[in-house]
């Protein structure tokens, strides 16, 4: 949902989201406009499950960190402010980032569609996080039970039976879809 019409710089936006009124709502800015995350409860466990599917598989391989809804800012993007429902790094040697976004993208990108985000705006997301060094790209559509897996070099398109793996982004991690879509 957006809630401005007129293109707001990065500098607008950390403004508008330290704002008291703002402070318990999850913002981004997206080519300049700003845009209300309004996850639904679905929504939620599905990012739960895939964050937990993730973050056991790095407790147990020792392989980078994962987090969810962190803010990301390429340098020199004026017009961008990205908050991802869950994030891989496969370094996790990198400082973590105390205040503000993280200043580059995640090497794991996954998105959850809520039922107001559309197919394309889902699509565009990847388009940006793929152009701006993210090397994988989960699309997660719970009402088609389906799960877009998106790369530089490739496209696939996981069914419920399907099982969903990290490739060399996260080595070994392997699950089916229907788990990651369970609620």
């Amino acid at each position: 949902m957006s809630v401005q019409e007129q293109l707001v710089t990065v500098e607008a936006f950390e403004i508008f989201i330290t704002r008291p009124d703002n402070r318990d709502r999850r913002f981004e800015l997206i080519d300049g406009e700003i845009v209300e995350k309004m996850p639904t409860e679905e929504h939620g466990v599905i990012t739960g499950n895939i964050y937990f599917a993730i973050r056991l598989h790095v407790n147990v391989s020792g392989l980078g960190r994962v987090a969810v809804e962190v803010r990301h800012r390429m340098p020199g993007d004026s017009y961008n402010d990205r908050l991802p429902d869950v994030a891989y790094y496969a370094d996790a040697s990198r400082p973590i980032v105390k205040q503000g976004p993280v200043p580059q993208m995640p090497d794991l990108v996954v998105e959850v569609k809520s039922p107001h985000d559309t197919y394309k705006e889902m699509r565009d997301k990847a388009a940006y996080y793929l152009a701006n060094g993210a090397r994988l790209v989960w699309l997660v559509y719970p009402e088609k039970r389906i799960i877009t897996v998106l790369s530089q070099e490739a496209e696939d398109l996981l069914a419920e039976n399907d099982t969903l793996t990290g490739g060399d982004v996260l080595p070994g991690f392997a699950v089916t879809v229907s788990e990651m879509l369970k609620v």
